[in-house]
């Protein structure tokens, strides 16, 4: 069992990604404003279960950045890392829904701030600091973002992070619309394998990416890196962890709309972790979280409908 220290001994977990403008319930006429992104979805929902947590980002200096600052304030994820880039907006994204909820993505995100983030003035600053966090998390679509000498230091974080006892999470979150190759993504991710604590995949992203033709081959592919502690998110069939086998939701359910259901079960898993939950406890916390998001539209639910 991978083992994790708490946040009151070592300070806050840190999630490295970029935020992003969200349009949801999109019609004809009109659409629902809010802010998402895969790592600002798994933030949210780690503060949520009573973790600390520093964001670590670039936003710009446009009125779009400025609701995403808002949001991390009125959700109490730390900002103090959270670079402003004068001149630079934050992403955008749209989703779109089939019958059974079912999401795609369209991204605006090509001229975002956190695509210079290595730039920035608080980088050393924040590298640091993530260097030294009891839990540092990211994922493929922070990996996305980067050059290859960018996503060289990520990997080299990731490498002194573990090397001082400590615990990094990643999720593989493939979505093809980042990458310029599949080659590249499948490189990229596959030299931080051996650097993770924690693996939270999804199966159908796995299989996507690397072929893998079941939960349990995913599972072993994770394994065989040396990652001794593998969740695999596997939709209506629950999860299947590498130390305790298949985890079901507690009932079937229609979704409404599956954005940040992936997110919000690493959030639930990864705070039942640092709250001392065994990995069974943790995945069964984290299906009913995300159940109850998938009935909801958007990836945030409003915080009485998290409990």
């Amino acid at each position: 069992m991978t083992h994790l220290d708490t946040g009151a001994q070592l300070g806050p977990v840190f999630v490295f990604g970029e935020p992003m403008v969200e349009l949801s319930s999109v019609t004809d006429d009109t659409a629902r404003l809010g802010v998402g992104g895969d790592s600002f979805n798994t933030a949210v929902y780690l503060v949520r279960a009573g973790v600390d947590v520093q964001y670590v980002t670039a936003i710009g200096d446009d009125p779009m950045s400025a609701r995403v600052l808002k949001a991390l304030s009125q959700e109490s994820v730390g900002t103090d890392f959270v670079t402003v880039l004068a001149g630079k907006p934050v992403g955008l994204y749209a989703i779109s829904l089939d019958d059974h909820g079912e999401r795609t993505f369209t991204y605006w995100r090509s001229a975002s701030a956190f695509r210079d983030w290595f730039s920035c003035d608080q980088l050393d600053r924040a590298m640091a600091a993530m260097e030294r966090a009891c839990l540092l998390y990211f994922s493929g679509i922070t990996l996305s973002v980067f050059t290859p000498c960018e996503r060289e230091r990520i990997r080299q974080l990731a490498a002194d992070v573990q090397s001082q006892g400590r615990a990094v999470a990643f999720d593989t979150n493939y979505r093809p619309s980042g990458w310029r190759r599949r080659e590249d993504a499948q490189s990229a991710i596959e030299q931080i394998m051996p650097h993770v604590s924690i693996a939270l995949p999804t199966f159908e992203d796995e299989a996507d990416l690397f072929g893998v033709r079941t939960p349990e081959a995913c599972v072993d592919r994770w394994r065989a890196a040396g990652v001794t502690e593998v969740c695999v998110k596997s939709g209506p069939h629950g999860a299947l962890l590498s130390t305790g086998g298949w985890v079901a939701p507690r009932r079937p359910l229609k979704p409404v709309d599956t954005t940040g259901a992936g997110d919000s079960f690493n959030g639930a898993y990864l705070a039942a972790r640092l709250h001392g939950a065994a990995p069974v406890e943790a995945a069964t916390k984290a299906n009913a979280l995300a159940g109850r998001v998938i009935m909801s539209n958007g990836a945030i639910i409003p915080e009485d409908s998290a409990r």
